[in-house]
């Protein structure tokens, strides 16, 4: 697998192509006219990870009505198929979409939707996934490299100085990701210096919770039940993945400390009794309330409000105006003072059959 470390300069089904209507009619793409009742399109990559259709596209399409009543929205999620994510771009372009908010299926496959959008000078905006070597006009995510570095190190912090010297698995996310680039980067930052050993490492394509499972499987036969201490897990699908692994060969999960990342519900819950110990808290309603605010700005033909872009990403192209939010690691001691208080996940979202007593003893509901 080839990836490119990119650097950071901080400076201060085809789904069905939706259709939010809010107002009039969006103007040809490109228009250079300010003002509302322009088109934006958000084009989100896949549904496997729940984060996308339950809090990027409602808490986006909930902003710009706000920002923009006359404005409209199309929507579509590629699910993980880059040519049809391909021809999504495509139907908004010629729809008259005025800037698009693309969440690349594979950043290495999107340099035609550039090229279209550029002759139509529509405005793109890289979501969450930075699209490399591309003219891109925004960039909007977190800091990766340090959520990778916020993982390990609760990994390591949660298996103490006696671990040193034992092995763990490191399950990565998808190589055509280069968010998963920079986590991986991230967490050996902290890994490579902690005295673990990697006895297996993987890069898991699609982030993928049954392939990951397979790759926890293949770890064990290698390593055995006792030949590791914890798991890096990028993300938490794919920790859901390892811990039905685990389980599968009979090691109780709360031996075996897991990370994770995006806090689904599910992984709180996993969370609550132990059998992972921690994720990452996206404030993924700021992040899309963020793209909101730069693509209304960017269809009017108007500077982003300030205070929005806050670092220069180089993509390869150039420095990418970019606003980048800082992630939170999350274990059973901040669950209620982190996701539950920000209402990212209601208390009705976890507490549930065999987890309502969890959440009793930790204060939720």
């Amino acid at each position: 697998m080839v990836r490119r470390n990119l650097a950071l300069v901080v400076t201060a089904a085809l789904v069905p192509l939706g259709l939010v209507a809010c107002g009039g009619g969006g103007g040809g793409g490109g228009s250079k006219s300010g003002g509302g009742g322009k088109t934006i399109a958000l084009l989100l990559p896949e549904t496997k990870t729940t984060r996308y259709e339950a809090h990027d596209r409602p808490n986006f399409e909930a902003k710009v009505r706000q920002l923009c009543p006359e404005c409209k929205v199309l929507y579509a999620n590629a699910t993980q198929d880059a040519s049809k994510q391909q021809t999504q771009a495509e139907a908004f372009l010629t729809k008259g979409a005025n800037v698009l908010v693309l969440d690349a299926v594979d950043v290495g496959s999107v340099a035609p939707i550039i090229r279209q959008a550029k002759q139509r000078d529509v405005p793109v905006i890289a979501y969450d996934r930075l699209i490399s070597g591309q003219d891109i006009d925004y960039y909007v995510s977190f800091d990766n490299v340090r959520q990778g570095r916020l993982q390990a190190r609760s990994l390591v912090d949660r298996l103490g100085a006696a671990a040193k010297g034992k092995s763990i698995v490191v399950i990565n996310g998808a190589p055509t990701d280069p968010s998963a680039g920079d986590y991986k980067k991230g967490a050996h930052q902290v890994l490579d210096g902690s005295g673990l050993k990697i006895a297996k490492e993987y890069d898991t394509p699609d982030w993928s919770p049954d392939k990951a499972q397979r790759e926890m499987e293949q770890a064990i036969t290698a390593v055995g039940k006792s030949g590791f201490a914890g798991v890096y897990s990028a993300n938490d699908g794919m920790a859901g993945g390892a811990i039905a692994a685990m389980k599968g060969a009979g090691i109780t999960p709360s031996s075996k400390p897991i990370t994770g990342g995006d806090s689904e519900a599910a992984a709180i819950q996993r969370i609550l009794i132990g059998e992972q110990y921690s994720t990452i808290y996206l404030t993924i309603k700021k992040q899309a309330e963020t793209a909101a605010e730069l693509a209304v700005a960017a269809a009017q033909r108007k500077s982003p409000p300030a205070g929005v872009v806050n670092a220069r990403v180089d993509n390869g192209a150039g420095r990418i105006a970019s606003a980048l939010l800082t992630p939170v690691v999350v274990t059973k001691d901040n669950v209620n003072d982190t996701v539950i208080k920000d209402r990212f996940l209601a208390p009705r979202d976890v507490c549930t059959g065999k987890y309502a007593a969890a959440c009793r003893e930790t204060g939720i509901g």
